[in-house]
């Protein structure tokens, strides 16, 4: 039987749509567009996709469309072909001043071990919640920093048995973000000295520059805080039982890298100097706190004198 091809089709490929609107709100009405300079609603629908198939009639692209070959359609997700979210960083990369850099995924510098990754420990219930090691949930990490709620603690025992063993695994400055149930998934904090004796959720990817990388930490979180890597997770991130996930598509997340440590070094400055100031002052704070044990503040143990 004959089969009517449009003049659009292409064959061995998916014209795909990653607009944002559809001409639909939330609670299924009109979505009209908003006037930036008044803030208030236009009687103009706010339906991109009709834009992107306007392009597509007229055997065009649209801004916010692609084709993409069947061999690389592997996920029915549209805004996980929106390729505007990798090309930004590579833009940077040919800017000056970065000429000591190139891409490498997350995935590749795992791979050969120039990164660690691993998972959180798990999540006790709410019973054993009575002792002295912090148990932190994915609502506690935000704003590059990891909050403890000294509501949420557990016993040596507990914290043990998540464990794994005698200690927790981590390091200080080690880089933790939620992979799961969040939307602050991708945002990394860093965890503080005295703060690495805790219980943290598994639905976490904590992340550590490998002794023999050519850069630290603290430049890890100056690459995972660029614009142009932070938007690389709205490709990512999709929705699993309405709670956001990310799963192993983290892999795919790329980042600048050192082909020199100076440089490592040269940009990361400021992220170095925050955190080691963060905690020379928490050290001081917290130190002043203990010699009269009447405040209830936690941020960590800090080793004396």
């Amino acid at each position: 039987m004959m089969v009517h091809k449009p003049s659009w089709f292409r064959d061995g490929e998916v014209f795909v749509s990653f607009a944002d609107t559809v001409g639909i709100n939330k609670d299924g009405n009109t979505l009209f567009a908003i006037d930036s300079t008044t803030g208030k609603r236009t009687a103009t629908v706010d339906d991109k996709v009709a834009a992107d198939v306007e392009a597509l009639l007229g055997e065009r692209t649209g801004a916010t469309s692609r084709w993409i070959p069947n061999d690389d359609f592997s996920l029915a997700v549209p805004s996980y072909y929106n390729d505007r979210h990798t090309a930004e960083l590579s833009d940077l990369l040919r800017k000056p001043g970065y000429d000591g850099f190139e891409v490498r995924s997350l995935g590749s510098l795992i791979e050969d071990k120039l990164i660690l990754a691993r998972p959180g420990h798990g999540s006790p219930s709410a019973d054993v919640r009575d002792g002295t090691f912090p148990y932190i949930k994915v609502s506690d990490i935000r704003a590059g920093q990891v909050n403890i709620n000294p509501t949420n603690m557990v016993p040596l025992v507990v914290a043990e048995r998540f464990w794994r063993g005698e200690s927790s695994g981590l390091r200080p400055f080690d880089l933790i973000t939620p992979v799961r149930a969040s939307k602050n998934i991708g945002d990394f904090a860093m965890l503080m000295p005295g703060q690495q004796d805790i219980v943290v959720t598994k639905e976490v990817l904590i992340l550590r520059a490998a002794d023999l990388a050519p850069a630290d930490n603290f430049f890890l979180m100056w690459a995972l805080s660029l614009n142009s890597v932070r938007s690389q997770w709205d490709r990512v991130v999709f929705m699993q039982t309405n709670r956001e996930d990310v799963g192993r598509r983290y892999l795919e997340i790329n980042i600048p890298w050192p082909t020199d440590s100076k440089a490592a070094g040269r940009v990361s400055k400021a992220f170095r100097d925050y955190y080691q100031g963060i905690e020379k002052l928490r050290t001081e704070f917290t130190r002043e706190l203990a010699r009269d044990g009447i405040h209830h503040v936690y941020l960590g143990v800090v080793d004396d004198d």
